[in-house]
């Protein structure tokens, strides 16, 4: 079975579609800004530098809760992007990972927000994020919501392609989506020390200090075919696999080795997969994950190889549950193209590893991608670039 990514929607601080983001990070742009331009002049968060959704017109509805409303928008693009009609959909599979949820909107207010009484115990589920696009595309498939913290949107994908692989269904919508920028939300991440207090934008720096949040919404659409051949110009789904560290509730341990052990398991089992080019790493922003996910790598990855590595979040800042999708549906729209991502300009060079993009194989190349939830969650996918031999 062949498994493809044949539609793509973004929505993130850079903009809004795939080819702007691509445009953005060619030019080597962010949208980090204070975040006393988004909150409360007075918020004691003022000074942290984040990413938000431009646009705030996309994230207000008076039905659905603002996240649902991200799920619905991205998803929206995704299906456009695949050409899917309403039978393609019927039976289709949707699902969603995120950290928080429906917090936003819920826990504090939403500016604009028109609340529908009725819907008030809908819009405090996280499982309205599936549910509201099940409802308005009038996908009758399968539904699930995955929290597993940062590693949640990546998780998503990856049940897809179990769901496809055991049969269940033939097509999917992967979404991933987090608005994290709220004072409630801001305060737990601030009490346990993972927000950047360093204003270091560079996660492989010594200086880094944390992580910069962001908001986001991604959706790939995926279907199975029998062949490549029967979809030659798209990105394929090659693999997916997971572990845990049993180790910290917050941090991960030094060595990396669970992640190392997940990663080797990974390489393995693509041995007669095209080369692995390049990695995009979680590459939070934290001290101690930026060495254990080096750690990882260097120790689980071909000796005979260079690979580059392409950490997105100084581009989009981290949008926690989001991340792991957001990022594989940008690396999904360059393979299509058959390049890389360029790196923010500056970035600290890990050593053993190249910040320039390797080039794509006309036969294609593997592109792995690493998310690490809190909790110790560590999850990959492989994907392969489209073969134009």
């Amino acid at each position: 079975m062949h498994i493809a990514i044949t539609g793509i929607g973004l929505t993130s601080g850079l903009g809004d579609g795939p080819q702007t983001h691509a445009e953005k990070i060619a030019g080597g742009e962010n949208n980090l800004k204070p975040l006393s331009s988004l909150l409360d002049g007075d918020s004691e968060y003022g000074d942290l530098k984040a990413s938000w959704i431009p646009q705030r017109e996309l994230l207000r509805s008076r039905k659905w809760a603002p996240a649902s409303v991200l799920s619905l928008h991205v998803a929206r693009q995704a299906i456009m992007d695949a050409g899917l009609t309403t039978d393609d959909l019927r039976d289709a599979a949707v699902i969603v990972g995120s950290s928080r949820g429906n917090i936003a909107g819920w826990v504090s207010p939403w500016p604009g927000r028109r609340p529908f009484d009725l819907m008030a115990a809908s819009n405090s589920m996280h499982g309205e994020l599936a549910s509201s696009v099940s409802i308005e595309f009038g996908i009758r498939g399968p539904w699930q919501v995955i929290s597993s913290g940062c590693a949640a949107s990546l998780d998503a994908l990856g049940m897809a392609n179990m769901m496809m692989r055991q049969g269940m269904v033939k097509r999917a919508i992967v979404i991933g989506v987090e608005l994290p920028l709220l004072p409630e939300v801001l305060e737990v991440y601030a009490r346990t020390g993972v927000l950047s207090s360093s204003a270091v934008n560079d996660p492989y720096s010594p200086e880094t200090s944390g992580f910069f949040p962001g908001e986001a919404g991604a959706a790939v659409v995926l279907e199975s075919f029998d062949s490549p051949a029967e979809k030659p110009s798209a990105v394929s789904l090659t693999g997916y696999w997971c572990n845990s560290d049993a180790d910290s509730p917050i941090g991960m341990p030094e060595d990396g080795a669970g992640l190392r052990d997940c990663l080797r398991k990974a390489v393995a089992d693509l041995e007669n997969e095209p080369t692995i080019a390049a990695v995009c790493p979680h590459a939070s922003g934290t001290l101690l994950h930026g060495k254990a996910e080096l750690a990882a790598l260097r120790e689980s990855l071909p000796e005979n190889q260079k690979v580059s590595l392409h950490p997105l979040k100084p581009f989009t800042g981290h949008t926690v549950g989001a991340s792991g999708l957001l990022d594989t549906a940008i690396l999904a729209h360059f393979l299509r193209q058959q390049q890389l991502p360029a790196n923010l300009p500056g970035l600290t060079e890990p050593d053993d590893f190249t910040l320039t993009p390797n080039k794509i194989d006309s036969c294609g190349s593997t592109v792995l991608k690493i998310a690490v939830g809190m909790g110790g969650h560590n999850s990959v996918v492989s994907l392969r670039s489209p073969d134009f031999s």
